[in-house]
């Protein structure tokens, strides 16, 4: 069965029995009512009667009994509305009687009258000879005693009082028959109402689930679509039911896989790029390499140029080495596949050491690296891993700096080590500042061929490194104006990474 019809059969079995439960109450109230208004009625009639009639004598204030005239008149007013009543003395005798039938009292009913209790009896079948025919008929004979049947009645049974003494009691009463048919009446339009409410009821519940089921063929719609690959795509948030919440889980989750796929993209071009990148790379050594190699095989290389076509052979091999573990470290690193030893060590005497290893080939460039650091900079890091950040860092300022001027500077702070490194170079745009610490991404794509940076992996390795060391780099760079990394080491007690010894 499909879901909307499953919704539509629960929507329709609550709002059924909700129905049902409210009409059956509506019935036992109303039928309540309408009895308990037919006794309040009857009341006052027996009150009435009891007022017009009663006699008592003004000298001796003594109750004498009721008059007959008054009782016979409105004997027949109430016959109209076929109302019958009889008025019983205190000895349990028929005082009058406006129909051949009365009710008949039984000893509890007695008990509970001379208590001063006034008696509704909802439905009453019997019934009894009057006086009259008592006194006409042998009490003896079984046909002269015998009960007459009347049609069903509910009767008020109504205690009278003069000085503190039972003096009559009335009994009254209507035919049920009247109330009946008032409920009748009230059960049919009832009736009538239930199957309205039912056709109501089964459209609100087809218009209810179909509000639900409409909002999941949205849902498998869009998800159909997420899988054909369309990730730009959005549920639109109403309310705040667990619908909604599904819709706006959905909407991060497709933004999710959007912005991966967006970012699958750019690494794939990136790979691209970094293969005929690499390829070019190679592709210039290997040919000098193979070139030289025939030359030397054939003798074709004068004997005082062999010296310098070994030396051009061993640069190119050291710059294919250079760029292969570069992408290695990379791997080893993403993987977490390195160990790291820390431990304190002089970080100003890597500086001084870094100066001039590296001064040959900023002079190359026309460049001069200043180094501005106290004697002592105590430093909590991986030795090497420390040397190849740095290096990392001074050699991408050399490679974008033409007859400048590189500032290497390091720090104490109460948490650890800072180090900047200022170059006057080309510096960057806002959009290359966001992209260089991703893999294959080169910042000046006209530098791609210089002996240093060639793979576009160093700052990437750079910034994983730190991050295993629990610091941070940022950068901060002007295009035409230079570039400044600022790197922090935390000391021992603020490290987030535990050292592996």
């Amino acid at each position: 069965m499909k879901l909307i019809y499953r919704q539509m059969l629960g929507f329709f079995a609550v709002i059924l029995t909700l129905i049902v439960i409210v009409g059956v109450l509506f019935i036992n109230v109303t039928s309540r009512m309408l009895y308990t208004n037919t006794w309040k009625q009857l009341q006052s009639y027996s009150d009435s009667l009891i007022e017009d009639s009663m006699r008592y004598d003004t000298a001796t204030q003594q109750f004498e009994g009721f008059t007959t005239v008054p009782l016979e008149n409105n004997a027949q007013l109430l016959q109209r509305q076929n109302v019958h009543f009889t008025i019983y003395s205190a000895k349990d005798k028929v005082i009058y009687s406006s129909s051949n039938y009365s009710a008949v009292l039984t000893s509890a009913d007695w008990k509970k009258l001379k208590a001063g209790k006034t008696i509704h009896k909802m439905e009453d079948r019997l019934s009894r000879p009057t006086n009259q025919q008592q006194s006409s008929k042998k009490p003896k004979k079984s046909s002269s005693t015998k009960s007459s049947s009347r049609p069903l009645m509910t009767d008020v049974l109504r205690p009278y009082f003069y000085k503190g003494k039972l003096v009559a009691v009335v009994s009254i009463g209507s035919f049920v028959s009247d109330i009946q048919g008032n409920m009748q009446q009230i059960r049919s339009n009832l009736w009538i109402a239930f199957v309205i409410s039912s056709l109501i009821a089964l459209v609100l519940s087809y218009l209810l689930a179909r509000s639900t089921t409409r909002r999941i063929d949205k849902m498998r719609s869009a998800t159909h679509q997420i899988a054909q690959g369309n990730y730009n795509v959005h549920l639109a948030v109403q309310g705040s039911d667990e619908l909604s919440d599904l819709s706006t889980d959905f909407n991060k989750m497709a933004d999710s896989l959007q912005e991966s796929q967006e970012e699958i993209k750019r690494q794939e071009e990136r790979r691209r790029q970094f293969m005929a990148d690499a390829a070019h790379e190679m592709r210039t050594p290997l040919t000098t390499i193979n070139g030289l190699l025939e030359g030397l095989a054939y003798d074709a290389i004068p004997e005082e140029d062999k010296a310098n076509s070994i030396k051009l052979m061993q640069n190119d091999t050291k710059r294919l080495i250079r760029l292969v573990n570069d992408n290695l470290d990379y791997e080893k690193i993403r993987t977490n596949q390195i160990s790291m030893s820390r431990k304190v060590f002089n970080a100003a005497d890597v500086l001084n050491n870094l100066s001039a290893q590296l001064g040959k080939k900023a002079a190359t460039q026309g460049d001069v690296i200043e180094i501005e650091t106290p004697s002592t900079v105590m430093t909590y890091a991986d030795y090497d891993r420390f040397v190849q950040i740095l290096f990392n860092i001074i050699q991408n300022a050399i490679q974008f700096t033409e007859n400048g001027t590189i500032t290497v500077t390091g720090r104490q702070t109460d948490t650890g080590s800072e180090f900047s490194i200022q170059d006057t170079g080309i510096g960057m745009t806002e959009d290359q500042v966001k992209n260089i610490w991703e893999r294959f991404y080169k910042a000046d794509r006209s530098r791609m061929n210089t002996k240093y940076g060639e793979s576009g992996l160093g700052l990437a390795i750079v910034h994983q490194l730190v991050d295993l060391h629990g610091g941070t780099i940022k950068v901060d760079s002007e295009s035409g104006k230079g570039t400044k990394f600022t790197v922090f080491f935390p000391d021992r007690d603020h490290a987030k990474h535990q050292s592996v010894e």
